[in-house]
């Protein structure tokens, strides 16, 4: 069995979703949710006044929208670092938030996909063949709490 999840509405696993609204503090910083974090990464390095904006924006999606403007540029090296960012702020949310931890733990060794029919690299795409690196990210994440709950 997979668990699929797309959207922060869903109600079993919307948690799963950097639209979620489970905030945390990261870096000195309180971040409303993970896309706030991931995209305000994009430009902490090069424009910290544009990563700001992006911080405090209203909704996940305003973020989102201003961390996808290429009228200003990408810190350099985005590419290299992006997928320990999204590593880093989704273990940030889980650890702050036990709720959704347990829900993440729940999942067991289940297969966990982003089934986002528009993202090949972050879901699964419209077709299944997506690299699906945020749902690794969330198994991942879950096999350190497992490990952790073990050694209690």
């Amino acid at each position: 069995m997979t668990i699929y999840f797309y959207g922060s509405k869903d109600k079993q696993y919307g948690c799963f979703s950097n639209f979620s609204r489970y905030g945390f503090e990261l870096d000195g910083l309180w971040w409303v949710t993970n896309e706030h974090y991931f995209q305000s990464q994009k430009f902490i390095t090069i424009d910290p006044d544009w990563a700001k904006l992006i911080r405090i924006a209203k909704t996940p999606r305003e973020a989102a929208k201003k961390g996808r403007n290429r009228s200003h540029p990408l810190r350099k090296d985005w590419e290299e670092v992006k997928d320990k960012i999204m590593f880093k702020g989704v273990l940030r949310k889980f650890e702050t938030h036990t709720v959704i931890r347990q829900v993440l733990l729940d999942t067991g060794d289940l297969e966990i996909v982003e089934n986002s029919p528009y993202d090949y690299y972050w879901g699964c795409g419209s077709d299944g063949t997506g690299k699906n690196k945020l749902g690794k990210i969330l198994m991942e994440v879950r096999q350190i709490f497992q490990i952790q709950n073990k050694n209690i």
